[in-house]
């Protein structure tokens, strides 16, 4: 079935996949975040520690391994390569997490839960390559709804065409990516109700 999708539903799903990779959907929060909570210097000064712990190297050592064949792509579709990948991504969110509790004496709860989220995929890519891309985008929605719950069902929606992107695409099967809406949706309920005892 998959062998005969239409060129143009591949061509769709392929800009799908792409744009909405994880580091650009949580990118885009933390625009959206900054531009509702920040003035642009503030927004500025909170960004930039994000995109020097946390983005670029991970966008560095992505390419990086594509480059020297350690990774397949960008995507880094082989279970066994997700392996130092999750290291990777979760020792950067702890040195972020770190520079910002020493420097600025604050626990930045999103990072905290995105560790969390890493951390469980992690333990699950031992026994199935669970969907980043599906997982993440989950979880940015439930960011999007904690602030603009419309923003956060639009991304609801958002998440399933990348997921059946995903699929389409034959990065990964139905299990892998419902696994990732799990893990997601579990982790991203404890955010929420998290978010919802400290803010009401």
């Amino acid at each position: 079935m998959l062998k005969s999708t239409p060129p143009l539903i591949t061509g769709i799903s392929k800009i799908i996949s792409n744009f909405f990779n994880p580091l650009t959907s949580l990118f885009l929060y933390f625009l959206y975040f900054s531009y509702e909570n920040y003035s642009v210097n503030e927004a500025a000064a909170r960004f930039l520690p994000i995109l020097l712990l946390m983005i670029l190297p991970i966008s560095i050592w992505i390419f990086w391994n594509v480059k020297n064949g350690n990774y397949t792509n960008m995507d880094v579709s082989n279970r066994q390569q997700r392996k130092s990948l999750y290291f990777f991504i979760i020792g950067a969110i702890l040195v972020y997490l770190l520079y910002d509790f020493f420097l600025n004496e604050n626990t930045d709860l999103v990072m905290v839960f995105l560790m969390i989220l890493l951390l469980v995929m992690q333990i699950s890519n031992y026994f199935i390559k669970s969907s980043m891309h599906t997982a993440f985008n989950l979880f940015v929605a439930a960011l999007f709804f904690s602030i603009n719950p419309k923003l956060g069902v639009i991304w609801f929606f958002i998440t399933i065409l990348v997921g059946i992107s995903r699929v389409i695409l034959k990065r990964h099967t139905i299990e892998e990516v419902v696994s990732g809406a799990l893990i997601a949706g579990f982790v991203s309920f404890i955010y929420l109700y998290t978010h919802i005892q400290i803010h009401h």
